[in-house]
């Protein structure tokens, strides 16, 4: 059933709507008729309704799109529609009033085609062979982006710089006096091709970074300069990024360089802050610049469809490190032969490959333990405190959406009910990310879950911390936010980034690894030691809880 919210959006959306294609009737029938006070008044709002949906819903508008009654399709009715007003309206002459106007209008919708055509060259010019991170870039003579309404809008363009012409039309409506279409025309043509003529500045040498094979020749110097030892490679959804930011410190930490590899675009910025460089290759032709390089082991922490692609470099040693074990079958996957080696965290690891029995020689199975797990301290006895706190941290379903996959289906209730009924335990409940994505009993039972936290919070009380926690977390969150952020302007594109996100500065590492433990500190030190707690976000370093950290203190 939807959500109790999505319901009234979806009426307010489709009211929208209906809004837009009732205002074009509106402004079709005064225009006929014609009702000047009404023909404006549509005209006018119809086209306000578009700007406010282009910038606050542009997912609504998708859908006209669809049905190919898009941004331009709307505005040349719009225009058009004007025009067969003043046709209509007496005291606009057609021939000496009029044609002027539509002519002038024909060239303002052809000098929108041509920015946009020159948007689409300067995208490209833009467009690098690869993106980096935390690598010195200024070699490539990168440059910031043009404005976005320019180089990326066009549906904001169009309807912002209409706005001049159809307010001067709709004047010349209202009053007969033709010059007001006249000026607000030349406004929108002075805006328009100003505005080609700026974007077009994008294509002269001066703000072009090198061709690709330059790009290219740049890349194996760096890897030349830097001879990177070991490398993790990545790939994978919008979702995913968490798989390979769980081995960010373990990488960091490691002899040698490091290196990480990418291969989507979007992927680059959805990688934790680290000091670790970054290089995307989207294309797999590019990526063979690593069979030349220093680049002997290579990590991989999921399996993906492009990494068969890379399993082609002779050169590199190729080790699947998985992003969690347990006994679903993707922690036993026959894709797992295909590399050299796979590294597991123990004999129960290894003992699942060969009861699978998918072709992954033991010899090739390696236990490494879990090193992101290294902070922990050893057992130095029974909790103190009045609470013992207890973290439930289930697997979601798998591919297959085997019940026994994951405890939450048939077990996670009963396991919450009976801890929240002991008054001395503290429940941390930490369900996997994917929880719910291929079995939806899963998902209502996580759900539920949940439910039984916050009521189960909802009975007990004690004493909370005080405002200073909650403005010392404030404090924190600022400062690391203020280090970790990235923030780029609405209008950056990848080179601008790339060219921001340049080499980093061993202090300024520093300082982050410095500001993370503190916030981390602050963020537990923040709640009741007798609350239960429901643990979604990626922030909250969970082995601060063992005896001894802060939030045991």
């Amino acid at each position: 059933m939807p959500s109790a919210g999505l319901v009234p959006r979806r009426i307010v959306q489709l009211s929208a709507l209906f809004a837009m294609l009732a205002l074009f009737a509106a402004q079709l029938v005064s225009a006929l008729l014609p009702y000047v006070p009404v023909f404006v008044a549509a005209a006018a709002a119809n086209l306000a309704l578009d700007i406010y949906l282009q910038y606050k819903q542009p997912g609504l508008l998708s859908l006209l799109g669809k049905i190919r009654f898009d941004v331009t399709v709307r505005q040349l009715l719009r225009d058009m529609l004007v025009l067969v007003g003043l046709l209509r309206i007496d005291g606009i002459e057609p021939l000496a009033e009029q044609s002027p106007l539509t002519i002038t209008l024909l060239a303002f919708y052809a000098l929108h085609f041509g920015c946009q055509a020159i948007a689409v060259m300067v995208r490209r010019s833009r467009a690098l062979p690869i993106v980096t991170r935390n690598i010195d870039a200024s070699a490539l003579h990168l440059t910031a982006a043009p404005p976005r309404i320019l180089s990326r809008r066009q549906a904001h363009r169009l309807l912002t710089f209409s706005v001049p012409s159809t307010v001067g039309l709709l004047l010349t409506a209202a009053t007969t006096h033709a010059y007001w279409g006249g000026i607000g025309l030349g406004v929108s043509l002075a805006l328009i091709g100003g505005g080609a003529l700026y974007l077009a500045t994008w294509l002269l040498p001066k703000k072009r970074a090198k061709n690709d094979e330059r790009v290219m020749e740049w890349l194996d110097q760096w890897l030349a300069e830097y001879k990177p030892t070991v490398a993790m490679y990545f790939s994978g959804g919008t979702t995913s990024a968490y798989q390979a930011n769980m081995w960010l410190s373990t990488l960091s930490k490691l002899d040698g360089k490091p290196l990480i590899v990418l291969r989507e675009r979007f992927m680059v910025q959805k990688i934790d802050a680290t000091d670790v460089p970054i290089i995307c290759f989207p294309k797999v032709a590019t990526m063979f610049s690593l069979e030349t390089s220093t680049l002997k082991m290579m990590l991989h922490p999921a399996n993906a469809a492009k990494t068969s692609q890379v399993l082609r470099i002779p050169t590199i040693k190729h080790a699947f490190i998985n992003h969690g074990e347990s006994d679903k079958l993707s922690s036993c996957n026959p894709y797992a032969k295909a590399y050299d080696e796979v590294w597991v965290a123990g004999p129960a690891a290894r003992d699942r490959y060969q009861l699978a029995d998918i072709g992954v020689d033991d010899k090739d199975v390696v236990e490494v333990g879990r090193p992101q797990l290294s902070p922990i301290l050893p057992f130095s006895g029974a909790p103190t405190g009045p609470y013992t706190t207890v973290l439930y941290a289930p697997t979601w379903e798998g591919w297959d959406g085997n019940p026994g996959n994951t405890s939450v289906v048939l077990a996670g209730e009963n396991i919450v009910r009976e801890l929240l009924a002991d008054p001395g335990v503290r429940l941390l409940y930490k369900p996997h990310p994917m929880t719910g994505s291929q079995d939806p009993r899963a998902g209502a039972a996580n759900e539920r879950i949940k439910a039984m936290i916050l009521a189960a919070n909802a009975k007990r009380s004690g004493a909370r911390p005080g405002p200073e926690a909650a403005a010392e977390l404030e404090r924190r969150t600022a400062a690391l936010d203020e280090l970790t952020a990235r923030k780029f302007r609405k209008s950056a594109d990848e080179q601008e980034r790339m060219m921001l996100q340049g080499a980093p500065d061993g202090d300024a590492q520093a300082a982050v690894a410095e500001a993370t433990a503190a916030w981390e500190a602050a963020f537990w030190a923040s709640f009741p030691a007798w609350e239960h707690q429901i643990i979604t976000g990626a922030r909250g370093d969970l082995l601060l809880l063992q005896p001894g950290g802060p939030a045991d203190q």
